[in-house]
């Protein structure tokens, strides 16, 4: 990310301290990157230290600061408590959440498995809440205020074929962020959310465009012509997390360059015409993905 093009002065954040989940790579690096040069204690998490640790030792040789990597599988309530327990040990309160951790595949719904099925919805609606839960409740005891960011998509208006699992795991999380924005408001914390269009990250591309046939971001469907740059994202991100936006809740805002009203953002027109070899094609790639993905969680 140029961070040379952030619209904020440098000591917006300072005293913030910020977890980013899923903060090792993509789009939540990218986020982790922006509140730290502008001041902010980062707290990052994900399921590989080793990548975490890299990535903290980038972004504070590149600006200084202080970011810590915890490595921490969202799928598991008592793992986010400990997690939690030694960033409170750490400086006591969080005064921010960025839920980003998330998975998805492209499939065929006929083609899911029920593990399938729970690989993301364990992950995008299930973790997302036990970190709000967990966090939120130790903010209301000790009467603190915080801004919560969660990382959507547009789909969570309309639904997407061959992503049903995160179409409805990001759509519970949308309902999520407009009940506690209500019930919670009254403690001082602050609900919003980002549906990103597109913003091209590595991981993303293996999962949802495998060979390039999912490739929903051709620039002649967006009516700007290009995809999103991770600076525009980033400065949402600090706006929505910072301070001088705090009647700003229990909103969803769209960063698509008009994707969503022109053509959906959905995959249907990309996959609908696919036959079996095609999609036992992109099962494969995706399969050696993940499996590459673990061997990777297993280093050092």
């Amino acid at each position: 990310m140029d961070v040379s093009k952030l619209m904020f002065r440098e000591d917006l954040m300072k005293d913030q301290r910020i977890l980013v989940t899923g903060g090792g790579t993509g789009l939540g690096r990218e986020m982790a990157e922006s509140f730290l040069k502008l001041g902010a204690t980062v707290y990052i998490c994900g399921r590989r230290q080793n990548k975490l640790d890299e990535t903290a030792a980038d972004l504070m040789g590149a600006h200084g600061g202080k970011v810590v990597a915890h490595a921490c599988d969202i799928r598991d309530a008592d793992a986010i408590h400990a997690m939690v327990d030694e960033i409170w040990a750490d400086g006591g309160a969080l005064t921010g959440v960025v839920n980003n951790a998330a998975g998805n595949f492209i499939s065929r719904t006929e083609d899911l498995s029920v593990n399938g099925f729970n690989a993301i919805a364990d992950i995008v609606m299930r973790g997302t809440f036990y970190v709000t839960l967990d966090i939120g409740k130790r903010l209301i005891a000790e009467g603190k205020k915080a801004s919560f960011l969660s990382i959507l998509t547009t789909w969570v208006w309309s639904g997407s074929a061959f992503v049903v699992p995160s179409a409805m795991s990001k759509t519970a999380i949308n309902a999520m962020t407009q009940s506690l924005a209500t019930e919670w408001g009254r403690y001082g914390l602050r609900f919003n959310a980002i549906a990103p269009g597109l913003f091209p990250t590595k991981g993303m591309s293996a999962r949802l465009s495998p060979g390039g046939s999912g490739d929903n971001s051709k620039n002649e469907l967006n009516p700007m012509g290009r995809p999103g740059e991770m600076h525009e994202l980033a400065n949402l991100a600090t706006f929505l997390m910072g301070p001088g936006a705090e009647y700003v809740n229990g909103q969803t805002i769209a960063i698509d360059g008009a994707g969503y009203q022109a053509n959906g953002g959905t995959f249907y027109s990309q996959l609908q015409g696919l036959g079996d070899a095609e999609w036992d094609m992109m099962r494969q790639m995706i399969k050696g993905t993940n499996e590459k993905d673990k061997a990777d969680r297993g280093k050092a």
